[in-house]
Parts: C-alpha cells; structure tokens; sequence
C-alpha cells in the first residue's frame, strides 16, 4: 500500500530506485510558445475554455503521474478512465512510493522528460513544499469549501477518510477499541502502513493511538509511548502492509485510512475494519498540485479537471474515500448516492490536525520513533 504523509473534513519503494532507472532520460523538449502558455495557465479561461485546454493536452500526448498504486482510492480505474477519455498515455512512476518520494524524484528529474508534472500529498508534505506548486483553479473551484484550498489554488485537498484498523476476524479476535492491540493474541500481528516520520497513514495512525491514550491533535506523545508499549509487547509487527501480505495472512492487523482497509474485505471475507471507539476519530484530506516544471503542463492541468469533475470525484468515492466536493454533489444530485450512503458511520467528533498540529507532531516523531522502534 502507499505510505503517503497526511490530512480532514479538515506516505516500499525509495526514489532511489526511480532515479537509477530514470537518470539516463532525455532531457525535456524546448518550451515552444504554447507550452510556456499552459505552464502559466491559472485556468482553463487562460486557454480559451475548457475545449481548447483539452486540445493542449491531446497535443502534449502524455501525463507523467508518481506515486498513484492502483489499488489506492481507485486510482487505476481513475487513471484508465482519464486516459481513455482523453487518448493521453499516463506513464506512472514509482506507484508504491511516498509523498516525500513524489518531491524527490521532482526534484532528481527536473528538466527531464519523466519528472512527475502532479503531485498527490500528505499534508506534512504539500505544506513543506509549496513552492514547487503551480497555481491553478479547476472549472469546479468554487465547490471546494475554502478550509480544503489555498486561496490561489496553489494546492486543493482531493479525498479523504478516518484513520482505522483493519483485521483478519479468522486469525485474531474482534477488535473495538486501539487497547485490544496490547492482548497477547496479538503478538507479532500489528502492522503500521509506513513511517510516521514520512508516511500520512502512519503519522495519523501514532495519532489515533495518542488520541485514544489521553492525548491530543496537540501531544503525539501517548501516540509514541503506545507503539513503544506494542513493540516491548512483541505485538508490533515491523512489515509494511501491502494487499499481498494481508491476503497471505503475513499482516494480520493493520492500521491503515479505512478505505483501504476497506478495499480488502471484498478480496479477503473474513477482514473487518473498525474506527476505534476509545478516541475521537482522526479524519484528513490528501494534498492535489501541479508540478510548476510540468514537463506536460496542460495534461496536468486538464487531469486536474478531471479530477475534480463529477466523474473524477465520483470515481474515488467508488474506492472508498470522500471526495472533497461530496456535499456539492449531494446538493446537485450528482453524486453515486448508493456509495455515497454505503461509507461506514464513525462515531465521536472527527480531529483534524492543523498545520501547526502537525509541524509540532512531526517534529516530537522526527526527535523521538526511532528511539522507540528502531
């Protein structure tokens, strides 16, 4: 599964192996007028319409994505999708790596022809690295309650979910609340979906823990002294999940965004996914930009409406996860109300981390997870 960095109703692989294959690419293609056109564009409006951003892009051929796995919220079919209705080839890099991996590589391929042209991120991530993003506002801008966009469109929160714990029902015992992990049925069982220090499922995973060990969005300190508590017990389990490792039953237990918990149940009947009860909920978004040295700046900018178009949003939330325009659509009759009105119930007030939350929680893990698990 990916290990992106993180979010609400509010990150395998190294670059390393990217970079090796790719660092005998040929650089990028000379700017031509049009290209410099579409590398500024803020809108479609600054292309002439949504037709003619469409024309840039079926010129431009190819979308060079980074960091998408198939299996997460539905990115194949979103990516097939988009590719089909456009004929423009998605070359996608690195699909099980991190947000950090997505800034890296960026950063390593500048002026080739495989640097990412978009970004998806955890929050701790996007907000570090504004500076690469390309302003931009999709067709549907408005839609986006303004808590889950900078103004200017420099980034845009996509999809989101609540942080939860995954379980094989015939391996381990019914589990309701993050405590149970410590029981000794669950020894060597319990896996975390990345690092916290670089990986948004995880960092809100120590965040779940702390939240249901007296802390708050302001004290990831419980959430530390919890993991701690897990590994001495030998329950901790140091694997990162990935769908193969929980369908062969190497992962039993994993704490992971609950639509990607949830995508397993349909391949594995006896997985359960629960949102623990002894905490409030910890809910977040995922960061959506344009790489300011897109190599295909108007395919970025026309995957950015499809994205954020009824279809595109509707296509996540057939992965499992809550589209940031939801309650647009709920309002207009656009959205897939039968999936909609599947997505599980969470109980108690959902904490969304801030941006300072998060520096300072990032900042106690940095200094202090590698003490506890090595």
């Amino acid at each position: 599964m990916k290990r992106k960095s993180l979010l609400w109703l509010g990150v395998a692989a190294t670059v390393g192996s990217f970079a090796l294959t790719a660092c005998g690419s040929p650089p990028a293609k000379d700017k031509s007028e049009s290209d410099t056109k579409a590398a500024s564009a803020t809108s479609a409006d600054d292309f002439g319409g949504m037709d003619a951003l469409v024309k840039a892009a079926k010129k431009e051929g190819e979308l060079n994505v980074i960091a998408l796995p198939p299996d997460w919220a539905n990115y194949g079919n979103i990516i097939k999708a988009f590719s089909e209705k456009y004929g423009i080839k998605v070359n996608s890099a690195l699909p099980d790596g991190a947000s950090q991996d997505e800034i890296n590589a960026a950063n390593q391929q500048k002026g080739k022809s495989t640097a990412p042209d978009v970004f998806d991120l955890g929050q701790s991530v996007a907000l570090a690295n504004t500076a690469m993003f390309a302003p931009y506002k999709v067709s549907t801008f408005d839609d986006i309650p303004e808590q889950f966009k900078d103004a200017d469109g420099a980034w845009v929160n996509d999809y989101g979910g609540y942080m939860s714990i995954g379980y094989d029902s015939s391996k381990v015992p019914d589990i309701s609340k993050v405590s149970d992990l410590l029981g000794k049925e669950f020894k060597g069982k319990v896996a975390l979906n990345g690092d916290p220090t670089q990986a948004g499922a995880a960092f809100a995973g120590v965040m779940m823990a702390s939240l249901a060990n007296g802390g708050s969005a302001d004290d990831i300190a419980p959430g530390v002294d919890f993991f701690d508590k897990l590994n001495k017990a030998g329950n901790f389990l140091k694997v990162d999940p990935t769908p193969a490792t929980i369908e062969s039953g190497q992962t039993p237990v994993v704490i992971d965004w609950d639509y990607l918990n949830a995508a397993e149940t349909a391949k594995l009947p006896s997985w359960k996914v629960v949102v623990p009860s002894d905490g409030d909920p910890v809910a977040g978004y995922y960061f959506q930009a344009i790489n300011k040295d897109a190599v295909h700046p108007a395919a970025a900018r026309l995957w950015e409406e499809f994205l954020y178009s009824d279809d595109g949003q509707n296509l996540w939330l057939a992965g499992g996860a809550r589209p940031v325009r939801a309650d647009a659509m709920v309002d207009a009759g656009t959205i897939d109300k039968a999936k909609y009105d599947a997505l599980p119930s969470v109980e108690g007030t959902p904490v969304v981390v801030t941006e300072e939350q998060n520096k300072k929680a990032a900042d106690y893990l940095a200094a202090n997870w590698a003490k506890v698990i090595g």
